[in-house]
């Protein structure tokens, strides 16, 4: 089995056993901020920054001159507008910060692709995952080798969408982050309730729920988010009164339709960016609001206000 593989799982199992009863696992997929910066526009742009060029790109922004900022700005219109047509649309701009937050997702499977694609054909095969990820079957390990390998060729095969066990980047990407692609959504469901539902009859009941997030026996002595947890089953979980989870209910609990906050960055650029209110931006409205978008280490933050308030 490919050491890396066993250092991950071994370094799950050991980080699983020192945690402290009292602390929380979240199986939650939540929809992420797009900073860790306040958005208040009163006291600076830096959210706004964060979210259309993600942190760490932000930050070599702050370093150019406004007219490098305003040069680099111009370039990354021309690929925000996909249809080429002389605009960039609330949509468009929705697709454009959310490939930027899913950065890392993508800069991970970088990083697997050259160690998983053995031929260097463009493609990873099944085969070809296999023999590097369980290489050397051990029938006396610990880790259930031969269920791990089963779970991953199903996952595998959900997401080879034409069915050739031979993935291209992006199917390889739904492979490693199925919670990304709603086409893999019923695979992270199922998954996650192999997980929990420890006696196997295909629900999670409210100990098997209780169970997977805290490891202690003594129910007097639960903290209080656990008796919390406990009435969010039966009140929120729970949603048919019939003292279990179903895949539609751990659907809903897992991966929550929650509040889209690329979207809603989206149409905040726009409103303030969209001089003529035709609900589109041309370039020279984006790259005149520069210090909306990006940083520079010349912008002076009143200044930028004061326009900002103008429109």
């Amino acid at each position: 089995m490919d050491k890396n593989y066993l250092l991950l799982i071994f370094s799950l199992w050991a980080l699983c056993a020192l945690c402290k009863p009292t602390e929380k696992k979240d199986r939650v997929h939540h929809d992420p901020q797009l900073s860790e910066k306040l958005h208040d526009d009163s006291q600076s742009f830096d959210y706004d920054h964060d979210a259309f060029l993600g942190a760490e790109e932000s930050k070599s922004f702050d370093q150019l001159t406004p007219e490098e900022s305003k040069e680099r700005l111009g370039i990354i219109v021309s690929k925000i507008d996909l249809d080429k047509d002389g605009f960039v649309t609330e949509g468009e701009l929705t697709a454009w910060i959310k490939k930027t937050q899913r950065k890392y997702v993508y800069d991970n499977v970088e990083r697997q692709w050259q160690e998983f694609d053995m031929n260097q054909d463009g493609f990873i095969s099944w085969e070809e995952y296999r023999n590097v990820t369980y290489d050397d079957p051990d029938p006396d390990n610990s880790f259930n080798y031969k269920q791990m390998m089963v779970r991953d060729e199903r996952r595998f095969k959900m997401a080879d969408k034409d069915g050739d066990l031979i993935a291209t980047k992006e199917e390889f990407t739904a492979f490693l982050h199925p919670e990304e692609y709603d086409y893999m959504k019923d695979i992270v469901v199922l998954e996650t309730m192999e997980d929990i539902d420890k006696n196997a009859d295909g629900v999670i009941d409210l100990e098997e729920y209780i169970g997977d997030m805290y490891n202690h026996d003594n129910e007097a002595d639960e903290p209080d988010w656990v008796k919390t947890e406990r009435e969010q089953f039966l009140e929120f979980r729970d949603k048919n009164r019939d003292g279990k989870m179903d895949k539609e209910e751990t659907k809903d609990w897992i991966l929550p339709s929650d509040y889209d906050h690329a979207e809603a960055e989206a149409r905040h650029l726009v409103y303030e960016s969209d001089q003529n209110k035709d609900g589109k931006l041309t370039r020279e409205e984006i790259v005149d609001k520069y210090d909306l978008f990006v940083g520079s280490q010349a912008t002076d933050f009143g200044e930028a206000l004061v326009r900002h308030d103008e429109f």
